[in-house]
């Protein structure tokens, strides 16, 4: 697809009600088009879902411009998450089976095993809290506050 973006899910996604404030989250990038927020089920602490506003079933279903932006997007969380978890690599990874709403996984990897699905489980409110926090601060630091929203539970930037 290379025409204008649209809205190609027939019904408002997880993603998209967390995106318009519905559901709370935990952002720690926001720009016009792609958002990034907590997943409640960390594979590692720190884990991100790179969010496009505009819904799209999947990642064939955006055009190239949402995804290279995504990449890029995705590329700088990742390096920031290296640094401030100490992590091994960057882990990039896009599932899509679960919300239909096109999302890049980006967590610091420690060991393999972090990157398999199964290692996922439920994160309390103050760890997410914490580690999103860590994760904010670091993108300030890497040069990115312009794109950290001003506060966690919201993706706009001011």
């Amino acid at each position: 697809m290379t025409g204008p973006e649209t809205n190609e899910t027939a019904e408002t996604s997880l993603f998209t009600k967390i995106i318009d404030g519905d559901i709370p989250g935990r952002f720690v990038w926001a720009d016009d088009v792609c958002v990034a927020f907590a997943t409640i089920e960390p594979q590692a602490p720190g884990h991100v879902l790179v969010v496009p506003r505009i819904a799209h079933e999947s990642y064939i279903d955006a055009n190239e411009p949402t995804i290279a932006h995504l990449s890029v997007v995705a590329k700088r969380i990742a390096a920031t998450q290296v640094r401030v978890f100490g992590a091994v690599r960057p882990g990039i990874v896009v599932l899509g089976l679960d919300v239909p709403h096109l999302h890049i996984h980006v967590l610091p990897l420690h060991k393999a095993a972090d990157i398999a699905p199964s290692s996922a489980r439920a994160a309390g409110g103050d760890e997410l809290d914490e580690t999103m926090t860590r994760l904010r601060d670091g993108l300030r630091e890497d040069g990115w506050g312009d794109f950290v929203p001003v506060r966690m539970d919201s993706p706009a930037l001011a």
